[in-house]
């Protein structure tokens, strides 16, 4: 038998899965609750600094940026400094919802000539570090000083490596051998760090000082962004200076539909977010005009997963048709989401028959997605990526950290609204949500994971809103991906033993799949409650008490990640 200490892998772990004592029992945990803050992440390093930062004072913001440092670090495969972040935030100082575009651009050179899937010129100017600074200084209350010092400090003491991230690195490593500094830096003899072993990056430590003291500009203006055009000049890249000091993250309104007497929030263009709505909005429709309640359907009913399927396969033709960069395509965003379309695009449905759709390139995985929330009311949804694997594969030298691959998303087809053009965004995959009601904020929940994404998000927002799962059932839940690609429907192991071949009866190419392509997913959620005064005693000061009610975390078991609180 092999020594407890040197088992580095479970795959033949023969054993049945066990029961909860109550509630739904497939459940992987309780959902986390506190009162003065919640961080969910998909890695524990991570939740613990934002959860640290909470508890020093700081804000659902200032949590956020922290974990994400620590998550360029701990998961550096999947996102960092040289990729993009997307939010969408109720800033209860202001009273309402926001949204931060802060994906790069193509640089002044691209052209569909100089269009590559990985390497240099796939690499779109990284917005990640302007997003973060553009959003504290709007809503945060502590320094990048203070909120990059967990991830430098773990970048040059070492974590250790998980199962689930050797994994990602062993995806990763194909693209790394192609460049001497990311062969240097995030490999060991050449291959991925093993499992249990502790990893260091002393020069992504040293970056995340530099910007502690240089902030922004150390970024964009600075040493390190002279050692990024040093490396793009050398390996023939087109990125100069001026694509570096003309980043920007742009303020934007989230797009929204209710749905079943909430409201569903969704990033608008460059991303996918429409495609949720639109997805939900034919579902709802499909009552009226079909007759088909998925409450009263269930999850055990192929008919409940073949709606969804077709439902997908339809709001994602629109999105692969329509999705650009709004600054330079005109994308009908009102009619997309409208209720009325959605009734129309019903009656594309056959019940009783899975339909073809146009082959579409689906873009990959990858990302990290986080959710904050604080004693005051404040609520983050914050998602940022390299794109694939390791982005481009290429890492800046003496600073650790890799360049994106997000230029890979754009077309070539120079009558395609999203064909590659300088200064312009790519069709974006991340895709943060959020739920209000009533006007108040509710739900601060995403997917990571590519196509993946929106198709999760409407999964998962079923889960809560139709069947009543708590936030912890609702991404336990078994899912389905659908590939636009080649029309196959992947579905987790457990739903395809039940339904597979029901399924393959109405029409679907099916595939038995474990959970690697299926999301993480991390939600934040909001319970107000009447709480009775909090006794003073006579000549004392009452303490500041957190926002009336109890903050509920989930994050998912497909990832290592946690919901921590307190």
């Amino acid at each position: 038998m092999t020594p407890l200490s040197r088992r580095t892998d479970a795959a033949e772990f023969a054993a049945a899965r066990g029961d909860r004592g109550s509630g739904w029992l497939p459940q992987s945990r309780s959902e986390v609750l506190a009162r003065n803050g919640i961080v969910a992440t998909s890695q524990p390093l991570a939740a613990e600094a934002g959860l640290q930062i909470l508890k020093d004072g700081g804000n659902a913001i200032d949590a956020a940026v922290a974990a994400a440092a620590v998550l360029n670090v701990v998961e550096p495969g999947s996102a960092g400094i040289g990729g993009d972040v997307f939010v969408i935030a109720w800033l209860a100082g202001e009273k309402r919802l926001v949204a931060l575009n802060g994906s790069g651009r193509a640089p002044a050179g691209a052209t569909p000539q100089r269009h590559a899937a990985r390497g240099i010129d796939s690499a779109t100017v990284p917005g990640a570090v302007d997003a973060w600074d553009v959003l504290l200084k709007r809503a945060g209350s502590l320094t990048f000083k203070q909120l990059l010092q967990p991830a430098a400090d773990i970048a040059e003491q070492g974590f250790a490596v998980s199962e689930r991230i050797h994994d990602d690195w062993i995806d990763g490593a194909a693209i790394l051998r192609t460049d001497p500094d990311s062969v240097a830096t995030y490999l060991v003899d050449g291959k991925p760090p093993a499992p249990y072993s502790v990893f260091r990056n002393p020069a992504l430590a040293h970056t995340f000082r530099v910007l502690g003291t240089q902030g922004r500009d150390g970024f964009y203006r600075g040493e390190i962004a002279a050692a990024l055009l040093a490396k793009s000049r050398t390996l023939g890249g087109s990125m100069t200076a001026a694509d570096l000091e003309a980043t920007h993250a742009d303020w934007v309104a989230p797009i929204s539909t209710s749905y079943h007497g909430h409201d569903i929030c969704e990033f608008p263009p460059n991303t996918q977010g429409f495609a949720v709505l639109e997805m939900l909005n034919i579902i709802e429709a499909c009552a009226p005009e079909c007759g088909i309640e998925l409450a009263a359907l269930g999850p055990k009913s192929a008919l409940y997963w073949h709606v969804l399927i077709e439902a997908k396969k339809l709001a994602y033709a629109d999105l692969y048709t329509y999705n650009a960069d709004p600054a330079f395509a005109e994308i009908p965003i009102e009619k997309l989401i409208s209720k009325s379309y959605a009734a129309e695009q019903c009656r594309r449905i056959d019940l009783g028959r899975a339909s073809i759709p146009d082959a579409e390139a689906d873009p990959a995985g990858g990302t990290v997605y986080l959710a904050t929330a604080d004693r005051w009311g404040n609520m983050v949804s914050f998602i940022y990526s390299l794109y694939e694997g390791f982005g481009g594969g290429i890492t800046v030298p003496g600073y650790g950290f890799v360049l994106n691959n997000r230029a890979a998303l754009f077309s070539v087809n120079p009558h395609s609204p999203n064909v590659i053009a300088p200064g312009k965004r790519p069709f974006h995959t991340l895709l943060p949500g959020f739920i209000t009601k009533d006007g108040l904020p509710l739900t601060a929940f995403g997917l990571m994971g590519g196509a993946q994404q929106a198709q999760g998000h409407a999964q998962v927002l079923i889960n809560m809103i139709d069947l009543g799962a708590n936030l912890q059932a609702a991404g336990d839940a078994a899912r389905f991906s659908h590939a636009q690609a080649d029309n196959t429907v992947e579905l987790e192991s457990s739903l395809y033993d039940l339904l597979g071949l029901q399924l393959q009866k109405l029409g679907h190419t099916v595939a038995s799949a474990n959970g690697k392509r299926m999301g993480g997913y991390q939600a934040v959620s909001f319970t107000p409650a009447a709480l009775p005064p909090l006794p003073v005693a006579a000549g004392s000061r009452p303490s500041a008490e957190p926002i009336a009610g109890v903050y509920r975390g989930a994050s998912d078991h497909r990832k290592d990640g946690q919901a921590v609180g307190w």
